[in-house]
């Protein structure tokens, strides 16, 4: 009996491996029928970048439809390469699907994808540009052809790989609104992990949050341990207490998920009237300051909208004198230690405390 089940269970198996491979043999090949070809603009076009003009449409691609033997979802990428490379380490410029087959390129996108294939500033170089489909993630035709073109970029994008975090709260400038003039923390140049902010705070709660309109992620704590919420539907941590109106400092390591909220003495702190920047960085070199804006919640804090900086070096100055200055010696982040603070052409919003000479630099604003 026992060798009747084992031929059985034998000849069933056969006969399911048999049916597969009959499903296989019946399904539908794909092939490729039409490979998609750009159309406009022709080649030889010369394209000469403009900082100002960041965020206007430079050149507007076209291409003809891809073809495929069975009707299928199709993904087009319009990819740029530098001339006479194998698009190996090609820059997405545009994607699009199915009926849509043209792409509005930016300066600022052109710009960048030059910068990162090794285009420099200012030099005109020649790019080649395809156009790819693709049919669910597996089946790729890429255009026989290509066009050659010419870009001459600008300035790109200034490396920041940090994050920053702000205070929201009723003890903070900004109340309880996720996205009012939050005040940012300062973030140490020794350590990306660490954040400290020292100014005056209101009778109330706050937290930490990292980006602004939103609401996760948060740090929020107590008894000098750090919980993060990464996402809405994540519990909402304690706030951070203010027992009573005055100065504080706060620092923050969120890679230790520690915490202290501590009193400071503002008592002799100075006043100023003015803190601007100057430097050959700005528009005014070391001729003249650019006026920061005093905040009217915390009279030792000082902020400046997008601005336009070059490469070269910066400091911060009181009164429009020599007498006070601040500097530091890194770039972004810092506290002051006398130096001149280096900086990479971009546009930047600006951040400064007077009290402990912190500052905060973010580049790569529209």
């Amino acid at each position: 009996m026992k060798n009747i089940y084992k031929i059985l269970i034998a000849f069933i198996g056969v006969l399911a491996v048999s049916c597969n491979a009959d499903a296989v043999d019946e399904r539908t090949v794909l092939n490729d029928v039409t490979t998609p070809e750009i159309t406009a603009p022709t080649t030889g076009q010369n394209y000469v970048l403009d900082v100002n003009k960041a965020a206007d449409e430079v050149a507007k691609f076209t291409w003809s439809a891809a073809a495929y033997s069975s009707p299928v979802a199709i993904k087009y990428t319009l990819l740029i390469d530098k001339k006479g490379g194998d698009f190996t380490a090609a820059k997405t410029l545009a994607t699009t699907t199915n009926s849509i087959k043209e792409a509005s390129v930016l300066a600022r996108d052109l710009n960048q994808a030059a910068i990162d294939l090794g285009g420099q500033p200012e030099v005109a170089a020649m790019y080649d540009v395809k156009i790819s489909s693709n049919v669910s993630g597996g089946f790729t035709q890429v255009s026989k052809g290509l066009i050659t073109i010419t870009v001459t970029p600008y300035v790109g994008k200034v490396v920041y790989n940090f994050v920053d975090w702000y205070l929201v709260g009723d003890a903070t400038v900004s109340g309880w609104d996720n996205n009012k003039g939050n005040q940012i923390l300062f973030r140490s140049a020794a350590n990306a992990n660490q954040y400290k902010f020292t100014g005056f705070f209101k009778a109330g709660a706050f937290k930490a949050i990292k980006n602004l309109g939103s609401w996760a992620p948060m740090y929020g704590g107590s008894a000098g341990a750090l919980a993060y919420r990464g996402v809405d539907a994540d519990p909402d941590p304690a706030s951070f207490v203010i027992a009573a109106d005055g100065y504080y400092t706060f620092t923050m390591d969120v890679d230790k998920l520690t915490y202290t909220l501590v009193p400071y003495d503002a008592s002799a702190a100075v006043s100023y009237a003015t803190v601007g920047i100057i430097g050959s960085s700005t528009s005014k070199g070391w001729d003249a300051s650019t006026p920061m804006i005093k905040s009217s919640f915390n009279g030792h804090i000082w902020t400046l909208g997008v601005t336009s900086l070059n490469d070269g070096e910066m400091k911060f100055r009181a009164n429009d004198a020599w007498d006070v200055s601040w500097g530091g010696k890194t770039p972004f982040s810092g506290v002051n230690s006398g130096d001149n603070t280096p900086v990479a052409k971009s546009k930047y919003v600006i951040y400064f405390n007077d009290l402990d000479g912190s500052y905060l630099m973010i580049p790569n604003q529209e």
